[in-house]
């Protein structure tokens, strides 16, 4: 097994977000990706433009329900309706209890390669998309596409490849900067780079527009960039 930080365990080339992972996600990914908190509130705000009391929005890997929490609080008086898939029960589970009681809220056990969607406003992959099989990807995507109303948007954050290999030696150098500033040990992070191994697959900022322009979208802009971490706001 290897060390991975925040008490997180996983064997080479086998990363996973099940089993006891639920447990010190939200700690974990908050230090690994930098300004995750700062990129759920910039999606709170870009929400206010998309959505209204008709809306469907989804989170597409919401794992333990901390941004489908805050969007759904922050729309409580519309009577839009927000949808969190994540393919692991126990996030699932995790998510359930943080939005215990709010009804405008609906979580599912789900492959989002499965999901049948409504007609929506608005669709999130927070992070999620990386983790996608690369062959199965512009499927996902052709069919965002076809779910989103006209003038509905998609939210794409991930992780990116550089252009070429002297920026990505750059990136790749910064990046570890970050974690060893977070707290990690080398054996940790050397532990959760062997773990991901053929499991988080990024592409670069011009694989993801491609996947975007091939499904449909021609109106995109990057919103969020620090390093190798990219947020696209695409809308149809």
């Amino acid at each position: 097994m290897e060390k991975t930080g925040d008490s997180i365990q996983a064997k080479n080339a086998s990363w996973t977000f099940g089993g006891d992972v639920c447990d010190n996600f939200d700690a974990h990914v908050s230090k690994s990706v930098p300004l995750y908190a700062v990129g759920h509130d910039l999606i709170l705000k870009v929400s206010d433009f998309f959505l209204n009391d008709a809306s469907v929005c989804y989170e597409l890997g919401c794992s333990t329900g901390a941004l489908t929490y805050a969007l759904a609080t922050r729309n409580q008086n519309k009577k839009a309706k927000f949808i969190g898939i994540d393919i692991e029960a126990p996030m699932i589970d995790k998510a359930k209890k943080r939005c215990q009681g709010m009804k405008n809220v609906i979580l599912k056990t789900q492959d989002i390669m499965d999901v049948e969607f409504d007609k929506s406003d608005l669709i999130i992959a927070y992070y999620t998309v990386q983790f996608v099989r690369p062959k199965n990807r512009q499927v996902l995507f052709d069919r965002i596409f076809q779910a989103l109303n006209w003038g509905g948007a998609f939210l794409l954050f991930e992780k990116v490849r550089s252009p070429d290999a002297r920026f990505q030696d750059m990136m790749t150098t910064i990046y570890t900067d970050f974690k060893i500033d977070q707290g990690y040990s080398s054996e940790e992070i050397i532990g959760k780079t062997r773990s991901l191994k053929g499991v988080l697959e990024p592409f670069s900022t011009q694989g993801n527009r491609d996947l975007l322009n091939r499904a449909g979208f021609v109106d995109i802009m990057t919103v969020m960039k620090y390093v190798s971490f990219e947020g696209f706001l695409a809308i149809k």
